[in-house]
């Protein structure tokens, strides 16, 4: 059963990862191709991880790759939330 939860899982990121790079290509949005890098890699970690490791959730390997995967989480939100906060550039003229 938990092998089969596992894949889903994986499964799950992946079409998650695929849906946020069809928003970055239809808007070039950074947010979004970083949310799309992020579930890519956590799908895919998991499904490497389960053929190589098995269900040993407690290996380290797990858990450095979901922090990459969580930290550019966590970048794209703190990025987007910058570019808000700058001033849009002011109109020039040309003689």
């Amino acid at each position: 059963m938990n092998s089969l939860l596992s894949g889903g899982i994986a499964t799950a990121s992946i079409i998650a990862g695929v849906f946020f790079l069809r928003f970055w290509r239809s808007s070039r949005d950074r947010f979004f191709l970083y949310f799309a890098a992020s579930f890519l890699i956590e799908g895919v970690n998991r499904f490497i991880l389960y053929l190589t490791v098995g269900l040993q959730e407690d290996a380290p390997a797990y858990y450095v790759i979901r922090l990459i995967a969580y930290g550019l989480i966590v970048f794209a939100i703190i990025a987007k939330n910058r570019e808000r906060r700058l001033p849009p550039p002011a109109p020039t003229r040309r003689p």
